[in-house]
């Protein structure tokens, strides 16, 4: 569909991630739009699938989450539509994605993909996340600042603003060019001809996000935790004052749920592995046997994670992974066997018999095939 990324990854980490904005020029070499304005629109027609739409009228904002069946009362000008998580329908969009598997899947989103007429944009703002922007079919001229303390405000109830900035970057972005907009920046993006875009997100959760996830793991997995204690009290000097060795303990009481370094890694990647949004889930009809399942690998068919579906493991696990929000153990460990189900999006039957013990793998697999999490898909 079009060459790899041109892009210099490692310095680009050193010297962009996070830090600064980058264009990069071409950075798909002959880019080809894996979808069109009316296979968007019609993701935007499914109740099921997130979308919006932006447009300006009257010297106004306006805003308006789908389904949406009709646009001709928006005009020839001035709106976007906007559709989260494309990559979840539409494989070849998720293929947009699979380009920028140097960041660590966890890290990961989803793909949004806008359609934008003349002067459509969602006006100026900042985002607490990273994203790689690739222009597709038509013209877009961005602006993107460096961190600025800036006001934000609200020009519509579902849109948040921020006053106009010193742009670091201004320009057009045409077929094939990339741009990266790290968190905090300032940013713009209006269209100058119809224009796709598509924007390759990346989440970072924030210390409170984490605090009230790891609160409500713990409320849901663990019954009893340690009770402050006192035995040891010396009569009090002062009734009203909370002294130093009281907070010692407190701050040693939460401390100690952080310290398991368990009760963390199953917290944080049953978290981190939950889908954002709703999964195309297709149970196999029939539901494959174990017998079954391997004579379609041994016959040559591949299988393909579901894409949207989420599965990680902690650096040195052998045996425990995490998929859509559950945790999940082999048998057996198999660091090999893991690393072939979270790291790769493809399983074919050769990787399978060079494990181990490949019946591992292959009876936590069983049941995740037959949920419609991995499916087989034959290569041409």
């Amino acid at each position: 569909m079009y060459s790899a990324l041109k892009l210099d990854i490692d310095d680009f980490l050193a010297n962009d991630w996070q830090r600064k904005p980058r264009l990069i020029k071409a950075g798909f070499h002959n880019f080809v739009d894996p979808l069109s304005p009316d296979e968007l629109a019609g993701l935007a027609l499914e109740p099921h699938i997130e979308s919006r739409r932006v447009w300006r009228a009257d010297d106004r904002w306006h805003a308006e989450t789908g389904p949406f069946e009709s646009y001709d009362h928006l005009g020839e000008t001035d709106w976007t539509l906007l559709v989260q998580a494309v990559n979840q329908w539409h494989p070849a969009v998720q293929d947009v994605a699979e380009s920028f598997r140097f960041i660590p899947g966890w890290r990961f989103d989803d793909v949004m993909v806008s359609f934008s007429t003349p002067g459509g944009g969602v006006g100026p703002h900042i985002d607490q996340y990273g994203v790689f922007i690739i222009q597709g079919e038509g013209r877009r001229r961005w602006r993107v600042g460096l961190p600025q303390t800036l006001q934000q405000f609200a020009a519509h109830g579902a849109l948040r603003h921020c006053e106009d900035f010193v742009a670091e970057i201004d320009e057009v972005l045409e077929p094939g060019d990339v741009l990266y907009i790290p968190p905090g920046c300032p940013h713009e993006g209006y269209a100058e001809t119809p224009a796709l875009n598509y924007s390759v997100g990346f989440r970072a959760p924030d210390a409170k996000d984490l605090m009230s996830g790891f609160a409500d793991h713990l409320l849901a997995h663990v019954p009893e935790t340690r009770r402050f204690d006192d035995t040891a009290m010396a009569p009090c000097e002062a009734h009203g004052r909370i002294n130093h060795q009281a907070m010692l303990q407190v701050k040693a009481l939460m401390t100690e749920l952080l310290d398991d370094p368990v009760r963390l890694a199953d917290w944080f990647g049953e978290m981190i592995s939950e889908a954002k949004h709703d999964l195309d889930l297709e149970p196999a009809e029939p539901l494959y046997s174990l017998e079954e399942l391997v004579l379609r690998l041994d016959h040559g068919d591949h299988l393909y994670r579901l894409a949207g579906a989420r599965c990680f493991y902690m650096e040195g696990s052998e045996d425990v992974f995490y998929l859509d929000g559950d945790r999940y153990q082999l048998t057996e460990p198999d660091a090999d066997a893991i690393a072939l189900l979270c790291d790769q999006a493809r399983i074919c039957g050769p990787e399978v018999a060079c494990l181990k013990q490949p019946q591992t793998l292959l009876e936590v697999l069983l049941p995740l095939v037959n949920q419609g999490y991995w499916y087989f898909e034959e290569d041409e």
